[in-house]
């Protein structure tokens, strides 16, 4: 006999299935967020030890880059240092013998003077203005332009250049300091503009020449700090050449030797002891 359908029972029974089926899918929800925990904290983890190892790294490189950065700086100061102590050295030095050839130069010139060259009274008085007006001035470069005419003063210029380098004088002149494809204009400028005072030597040529020796010329003349030098001329015969050198002062190849002419012109245009 056919058993008849029980609504109670059949609802009983749905009812029970439904919560199985809701059960199992929760606990499948569940096991999915727990491996989805553990994948995060997994990722996490190599997230974690990727950007350890990347700040580690960078950390690295910035180190070493500061100390070869650090280490460069300090050759370059220790350099620096070294290159500034030989300088003070070096000025040391120089200075000593500046002042050693200047007290010789006053002992000769002044306190001893029949033992050195003697001036006459021109020279002596040109001798004090230009010290004076030198004196006056601030540091250069040079402490001497040295002006020539090179088709017959090169040799005398050579000579008095090189006597008064040995005497401790700085001098321009441009055999050596013009310097090819610059402007000479501007050089020779510079070159009067860094010196404390200006020597023209004065050759036959000189007056009567050249382009360079006129524009030296315009630069020095009537300046307190010009010194004239004559070789094979006169104050008879530069005078005649637009009135330079109106006080006819100046010294002479004539009267004395350029070892002698040049501590002369050391003993005015270098500082004294």
């Amino acid at each position: 006999m056919p058993q008849r359908f029980n609504p109670a029972q059949f609802e009983r029974e749905l009812r029970a299935a439904q919560r199985r089926a809701q059960q199992n899918l929760q606990r499948q929800v569940n096991a999915y967020n727990r491996e989805l925990d553990r994948v995060n904290r997994e990722n996490k983890r190599r997230a974690d030890d990727y950007n350890r190892k990347v700040a580690s790294h960078n950390q690295k490189v910035i180190d070493d880059y500061n100390r070869k950065v650090a280490s460069h700086n300090q050759k370059v100061i220790d350099d620096y240092n070294r290159d500034v102590a030989r300088a003070n050295a070096h000025n040391r030095r120089v200075d000593a013998q500046n002042a050693a050839t200047v007290s010789e130069l006053n002992r000769r010139l002044g306190s001893a003077p029949a033992q050195g060259p003697r001036y006459t009274g021109g020279e002596q008085e040109l001798a004090d203005r230009v010290h004076s007006a030198v004196t006056a001035l601030d540091d250069r470069e040079y402490d001497a332009f040295l002006g020539y005419a090179r088709i017959d003063g090169t040799e005398v210029e050579e000579a008095l250049r090189v006597e008064l380098e040995h005497l401790g004088a700085a001098v321009w002149f441009d055999a050596v300091t013009i310097h090819p494809g610059k402007s000479q204009a501007l050089q020779m400028d510079r070159g009067l503009r860094s010196a404390r005072c200006g020597i023209a030597l004065l050759t036959p040529a000189y007056p009567t020449g050249r382009f360079w020796t006129e524009r030296e010329l315009g630069a020095l003349l009537h300046k307190e700090t010009l010194i004239p030098v004559l070789h094979g001329v006169t104050f008879d015969d530069v005078a005649q050449y637009s009135g330079i050198l109106p006080d006819l002062a100046g010294f002479e190849t004539s009267r004395d030797s350029i070892p002698t002419i040049a501590e002369k012109i050391a003993a005015a245009i270098l500082p004294r002891g």
